[in-house]
């Protein structure tokens, strides 16, 4: 997965690629051509006293780290360059995959899920990348011609070198086989604390309300401390990969020291190729505890591109057309014919055999028990989920032959959980409209009942909004939300339980408003208040998934027991009939 993932992304940058691989190729071999520098100004030139050309070596020995220390430089900066447009490339890729997700596949991965994906998963991948670049393409260079460099140097002491890298090799091998599972399960236990912190965010006034800090306190020490275990345990074998490696180097190094001397007793070896070889034994071991710390990285790598391949690769249940639709005859007319919608794994169907028709110009309400499957039915048109029967289509087209912007722009969602974006009020009202004016912007706010508090506001429609809506009241996100829909100007409305948090007076108010409003637009109301739907053209009584009843308010009150039974709960006698 990650050879596949870094292979698809990185194919737009083989030539800042290359060009990282020449400059570290350039830079490598002026590093290792120093040490042969500095041995001939030892033995050629301090022996001999010959201070001309200790002169000229040390000038080229300049020269040479000048152009080591630019390779080097300009070989970082492009290895950096590239990593950052990587992720950056990889979280657009993943984000752009999410929004075509349904709402099967977000739960299925779940939101705390995904956030790591596109962050901490991106970043260390990233992060492999970038030492890639700067480091791993210089460490075979640096190894193959420090051995060659060495030999040239001496071959009696190239079995040091022999023994070394094998040894320093296989010690960092075994620390890395067992850091490997700890990454699968460090990301893992990443996931559950932002789990946890998500949730205790989100829901912290219930947690409050309910005094459940305490609880809340334990879950949250629970995961951390499991994240605490498994980073701790990855930290113990890091810490101990440094000794391991120091002390494979000073050993070799008193090897080379020790035996180098004899050699150089017996006139065999010179001091200024001893020091050569020295230094080019640690930077072959050196190379080599590079090139393993990156496999110490790749592993975890390794995790997090095959999580990042999972959201790349999961394909939304919502499938586009092949040849999709993009202009259709009529405005707002709504079909379902015998559909049903089952839950994956789910033993029972929410929704069975469900024919309706919504027309232009006629309002529409749906109502029923919780769970009777209201809010799935309204999600079947815009097509969050798919039906897994029958057929809902829009002006006469199945909605599955429509390109998805068509038919999203001729629909305006009210969710039952309005939401805002940070930004301001004319920002979110503009969100299905961007080049609506300032007075349509109070028009759909007059009509939603909203332009009281919005002109109560300091700045007005520039007033902000926190992410989520939440420094203004429940009812106040509901005719926000409403408002967004109504400066759209859509075909088809669709309030999904919006008027619940509102007060029977101002819910009144604000359907006398919208009915003037979207007069010849088709509206389905989803609604748990009897006196919310009362005026409707048709209401739709949902139960168990089926419609179990169809017609205006007095036609039900007569003939629909269902009905009469909401509206008891609800309403007395004399309220149902006025």
């Amino acid at each position: 997965m990650l050879i596949r993932l870094l292979r698809a992304h990185l194919r737009p940058y083989r030539g800042l690629l290359l060009l990282v691989v020449l400059l570290q190729l350039v830079g490598t071999l002026a590093s290792l051509y120093l040490p042969s520098l500095n041995a001939s100004i030892i033995d050629d030139g301090v022996a001999r006293g010959d201070t001309a050309l200790i002169w000229r070596t040390g000038g080229l020995m300049l020269a040479v780290s000048l152009v080591q220390i630019v390779c080097s430089v300009l070989a970082v900066a492009v290895g950096a360059n590239v990593a950052m447009k990587f992720g950056r490339d990889v979280r657009a890729a993943q984000f752009s995959q999410v929004l075509s997700y349904s709402a099967r596949e977000l739960n299925q991965l779940g939101a705390p899920s995904l956030i790591t994906r596109a962050t901490n998963d991106v970043q260390q991948v990233q992060m492999l990348v970038l030492m890639t670049c700067t480091v791993l393409v210089a460490a075979p260079i640096t190894m193959v011609g420090g051995i060659v460099m060495a030999l040239r140097e001496d071959v009696g002491l190239s079995w040091l070198v022999a023994v070394a890298v094998p040894v320093l090799a296989v010690a960092v091998g075994l620390i890395i086989v067992r850091m490997s599972p700890l990454f699968r399960v460090m990301q893992t236990r990443i996931d559950g604390i932002n789990r946890v912190l998500r949730e205790q965010i989100t829901g912290i006034r219930v947690v409050r309300a309910f005094v459940r800090e305490p609880h809340e306190e334990e879950r949250f020490d629970a995961a951390n401390a499991a994240l605490t275990d498994t980073a701790t345990r990855v930290g113990r074998l890091m810490a101990a990969m440094f000794p391991v490696v120091m002390l494979i180097l000073n050993v070799s190094s008193v090897g080379v020291l020790w035996f180098g001397a004899q050699r150089i007793e017996s006139g065999q070896l010179e001091i200024g190729s001893l020091t050569a070889f020295l230094t080019y034994l640690i930077q072959i071991l050196m190379s080599v505890m590079m090139a393993t710390f990156l496999l110490m990285l790749a592993p975890r790598a390794a995790v997090c591109a095959e999580r990042i391949t999972e959201v790349l690769r999961t394909e939304s249940s919502v499938v586009p057309a092949r040849e999709p639709r993009t202009e259709v005859e009529g405005r707002g007319h709504v079909r379902l014919d015998a559909v049903t919608f089952t839950y994956p794994g789910a033993s029972q169907p929410v929704l069975h055999a469900v024919d309706l028709e919504v027309r232009a110009g006629q309002t529409t309400a749906v109502i029923g028990s919780t769970g009777a499957g209201k809010s799935t039915l309204v999600s079947l048109l815009p097509r969050l989920v798919d039906a897994t029967g029958g057929t809902v289509a829009v002006d006469g087209v199945d909605v599955r032959e429509l390109a998805p912007e068509a038919l999203w722009a001729r629909i305006g969602l009210v969710p039952q959980k309005p939401f805002l974006f940070s930004g301001t009020v004319a920002s979110n009202l503009r969100y299905g409209n961007p080049d609506a004016t300032e007075d349509e912007l109070w028009h759909a706010l007059e009509v939603a009942q909203a332009r009281d508090f919005v002109e109560a506001m300091p700045d007005g429609l520039d007033a902000p909004i926190s992410q989520g809506g939440t420094n203004v009241s429940g009812g106040q996100r509901q005719r926000l939300s409403i408002a967004r829909a109504l400066v759209k100007k859509p075909e088809i409305y669709i309030f999904d339980d919006s008027f619940s948090a509102l007060d029977v007076a101002t819910d009144g108010r604000l359907r006398a408003a919208l009915a003037a409003e979207t007069a010849d637009a088709a509206v389905i109301i989803v609604a748990q208040r009897v006196s919310t739907i009362r005026d409707a053209d048709q209401i739709v009584v949902l139960e168990d998934g089926a419609v179990v009843g169809l017609g205006t308010h007095e036609e039900l009150l007569e003939t629909n027991d269902t009905y009469r039974e909401i509206v008891d709960s609800q309403l007395s006698a004399e309220e149902a009939l006025a």
